[in-house]
């Protein structure tokens, strides 16, 4: 009964009687002006005005320290990597219950994961289980630096990832990192707008990435964001990303292997418009979750509220279902009738690329993934 009664739900909210995506971009600003000024210019690739503005404004709005404009958020959260010295062979401590993007990263890297469980209230890394996978199975060697008991392999970095927006324990994550000499990396790709504790997602870690895919809060169409914290660390990402070509009138030269991972300036160009309305997007998109909040009230289902640490941007709004039965019947429902639904992604130890992966106990993982249900989202007036 609550499916056709939720269904009835976003239709009356979205007031459309059409196929309802899951996240649809909102274009009703500069968006066809700057880009016409792009094209204009002729300067559409990665070197344009629009790049370096759109960088400036995710920089002031985060707080960050540095942000770099990339093609995509698997290229930032590769170069997050690089910077952090994972090579070939390390490990890195990350969630089973991820995109596959987080994984992607690594295997382009040559490194490998450590899949770990989730929390309960955010679905983010759980604190508890990395350190007591850590006492358990890792060790500082006599320069401090923390690898594995068994094989020997160095562990490098921490990478959580802040799901559907909500951020995840990022003091208790950190104290982690600084005990066992690790570099905390923050997959913030779905949470431009969420506050840990009144600071910008992606900007406690020495990294940060965000994504602006065409279904994130804000789009470039195809996009990503290094975010550091450290000037340094900013200007090596900015250069590896742009070939690490060394600056000169007329010579090509390039003083390390580097990524063709810039942001074009078409690109940028939409993204400032949308950073224009970032604001206005972030409140419609809370006044949507509110309206889901009371919608499931004193039901079986549960939705996801952000944790009592953070503001969250509900990036994708998430109901709770009682069990692995009600969540399949929701998702056929809905999807049958053009209200398009997702269930969260596979378990990344599922895949069979990622299957041989160390990993420990995975109950609150395995539980979401039998139980959550992404609703539509997408930032309209309600």
């Amino acid at each position: 009964m609550v499916n056709q009664k939720l269904i009835d739900f976003i239709r009356d909210t979205y007031a459309s009687s059409d196929f309802i995506p899951l996240h649809a971009p909102s274009f009703v600003g500069n968006e066809k002006g700057y880009l016409a000024q792009t094209i204009d210019s002729t300067f559409v690739s990665s070197v344009g005005k629009f790049v370096d503005e759109f960088e400036q404004k995710v920089k002031f709005y985060t707080g960050a320290g540095w942000a770099v404009a990339t093609v995509n958020g698997t290229a930032a959260l590769h170069t997050a990597l690089h910077l952090a010295g994972v090579r070939a062979g390390d490990l890195v401590i990350t969630q089973a219950l991820t995109f596959v993007a987080t994984c992607n990263a690594l295997h382009h890297i040559g490194a490998n994961p450590v899949f770990l469980d989730i929390e309960p209230i955010a679905f983010g890394l759980c604190p508890d289980k990395t350190a007591a996978w850590l006492k358990e199975y890792a060790v500082l060697d006599d320069a401090g630096s923390c690898r594995h008991k068994a094989s020997g392999a160095a562990i490098k970095a921490v990478m959580p990832m802040h799901t559907f927006g909500h951020p995840a324990q990022l003091d208790e994550l950190l104290a982690i990192c600084r005990q066992w000499s690790l570099c905390l990396i923050e997959d913030a790709a779905e949470s431009l707008g969420s506050f840990y504790k009144g600071l910008h997602t992606g900007t406690l870690g020495r990294f940060g990435v965000l994504s602006f895919n065409g279904n994130k809060v804000i789009t470039t169409g195809g996009g990503g964001m290094l975010l550091c914290q450290e000037q340094a660390d900013g200007a090596k990402g900015k250069h590896v990303t742009t070939t690490a070509k060394v600056a000169h009138p007329y010579e090509f030269y390039h003083d390390e292997p580097g990524f063709n991972y810039r942001m074009p300036n078409l690109n940028a160009a939409l993204g400032c418009a949308q950073m224009e309305r970032l604001e206005v997007i972030l409140a419609n998109k809370r006044k949507l979750a509110e309206r889901y909040a009371g919608f499931f009230q004193g039901s079986e289902y549960r939705f996801v509220r952000e944790p009592d640490y953070a503001r969250s941007n509900y990036w994708l709004n998430t109901v709770i279902c009682p069990d692995l039965e009600s969540r399949n019947v929701l998702l056929e429902s809905t999807n049958a009738q053009r209200v398009m639904t997702r269930p969260v992604w596979q378990l990344m130890h599922r895949l069979p690329m990622f299957s041989d992966a160390l990993r420990g106990e995975l109950t609150h993982s395995e539980w979401a993934e039998s139980r959550l249900v992404n609703l539509p989202s997408s930032p309209t007036e309600v």
